[in-house]
């Protein structure tokens, strides 16, 4: 069965749903038919409080992960066939380093390991575009930049992100029936959040440390859907942004002001992507539907 042609488990756990790509995902997987069950610990919500079925997790205890993929909680089913792992402190600087760190790792090797116990063999999780080298005060090797060279985390965050991808690695090299598939996400937004984009455009130095890129929330969804359709066994990992940047200048210009001396690779579009998707829309099906600029006018 081809990458586009396999089927989405019929029952899902999507962990951090109560995140901003976690709603998404958790609406977008629930209206396509997927039986959802969203976890997360954000705020002590009372899940009788919350639409649809939810479940309050410590990810950092690996017994209540179990409990949580096998159907031990109290009126909540088994039968999981794959995890979305989106839970995480979601980005550098927002607790000290040690605990982000030790949050987000222990989060996420007991995700992949009560997964591989409970005999879920579909995982995606959220990696993170910051292995990419970002803030890029180093200038990355070329652009697009892509997933062809070694990760290069500048952060503690991103250090973490890293080595969840290493150990996605080793977890389908011990149990070559899994499928793992890392989502490097770009910046998050939803469409509220565009109205701050006319600010990006006088000065391209304030969005250079992602290379101006986002990926509108719906279309974090969609790729998380075409991920969970994948069904090559391996870990494998994906650069998921939007088609185009958040700048109303042309992507060439950009470049040549803020780092002229890095390569650029192929003859690229109007506002095309500094952030390569080619590899997610090559194997996953992904295309992106959003663009920010069906929602905010932002002439040059």
């Amino acid at each position: 069965m081809s990458d586009h042609e396999a089927v989405v488990p019929r029952r899902v756990v999507v962990t951090g749903a109560a995140g901003k790509l976690g709603r998404a995902v958790v609406a977008h997987l629930r209206a396509v038919g997927v039986d959802v069950l969203a976890v997360d610990r954000a705020g002590g919500r009372d899940p009788r409080d919350v639409d649809g079925e939810f479940l309050l997790v410590d990810l950092t205890d690996y017994g209540q992960v179990v409990e949580a993929f096998t159907g031990g909680a109290d009126e909540h089913a088994g039968g999981v066939g794959a995890v979305v792992h989106l839970a995480a402190v979601p980005a550098p600087g927002l607790q000290p380093n040690a605990v982000t760190f030790a949050n987000n790792s222990a989060a996420t090797y007991n995700v992949f390991a009560a997964a591989r116990a409970a005999g879920i063999r579909r995982v995606v999780w959220a990696s993170s575009e910051t292995v990419l080298g970002l803030p890029f005060d180093t200038p990355p090797p070329y652009a697009p930049v892509d997933e062809e060279y070694p990760s290069r985390p500048e952060s503690t965050y991103s250090l973490n992100k890293a080595l969840e991808e290493e150990m996605a690695r080793h977890f389908c090299r011990w149990d070559p029936d899994l499928v793992m598939v890392g989502l490097r996400f770009s910046n998050v937004m939803d469409v509220e959040d565009y109205a701050a984009f006319p600010s990006f455009q006088a000065d391209p130095r304030l969005r250079r440390w992602n290379l101006w890129g986002y990926i509108d929330a719906r279309d974090g969804a969609q790729a998380v859907e075409r991920a969970l359709a994948h069904d090559r066994p391996g870990a494998d990992v994906f650069i998921i942004a939007n088609a185009d940047t958040v700048m109303n200048r042309p992507s060439a210009d950009l470049m040549a002001e803020v780092y002229p001396d890095v390569e650029v690779r192929g003859e690229l579009g109007e506002h095309e992507t500094l952030l390569s998707i080619d590899k997610a829309r090559r194997v996953l099906g992904y295309e992106p539907r959003h663009s920010w600029r069906d929602h905010v006018d932002c002439a040059d």
